[in-house]
């Protein structure tokens, strides 16, 4: 699979961005929505995808759209910084699948680090308890 193949409309995020699909939201504003990652690698682990384009990766999206999708996830950003003090906050994206993309919609992980806290396996088969995100998403939107 090439960096810049076609767009797949089916893929969880975009139905997610739909409502098709269900997410603990953090965050939504005209050209982005955050929400928990329910396969977390550490606590407060939160996804922000930007709306209203078809773009698989960082590289496909509209130069004109990055501006406002990048403001918000750095207001994301912020707030889970804000909401749960880390030592470090890891925000990161993925340009392809030998990178280490497996949802092929662009989006930047949030990922609060703790000194002497191991990272979590990413889809380690292992679902977050959708309670225990929808209170860890509260405390992030206090800090919006």
């Amino acid at each position: 699979m090439t960096l810049h193949a076609a767009y797949d409309p089916d893929n969880i995020f975009a139905k997610i961005l739909r409502g098709e699909m269900p997410a603990v939201k953090v965050y939504e504003d005209e050209a982005a929505l955050a929400f928990m990652d329910v396969f977390p690698q550490s606590e407060g682990h939160t996804l922000v995808v930007p709306k209203g384009v078809e773009a698989r990766n960082l590289l496909d999206m509209p130069t004109e759209k990055l501006g406002a999708y990048m403001q918000a996830v750095q207001k994301v950003a912020k707030a889970v910084e804000a909401a749960l003090t880390p030592d470090g906050l890891v925000v990161t994206q993925f340009n392809g699948a030998p990178a280490g993309q497996t949802v092929f919609h662009l989006h930047f992980h949030i990922i609060p680090r703790w000194e002497e806290v191991a990272l979590g396996r990413h889809s380690s088969g292992e679902m977050a308890d959708m309670e225990a995100l929808g209170a860890l998403a509260e405390r992030i939107k206090e800090k919006l």
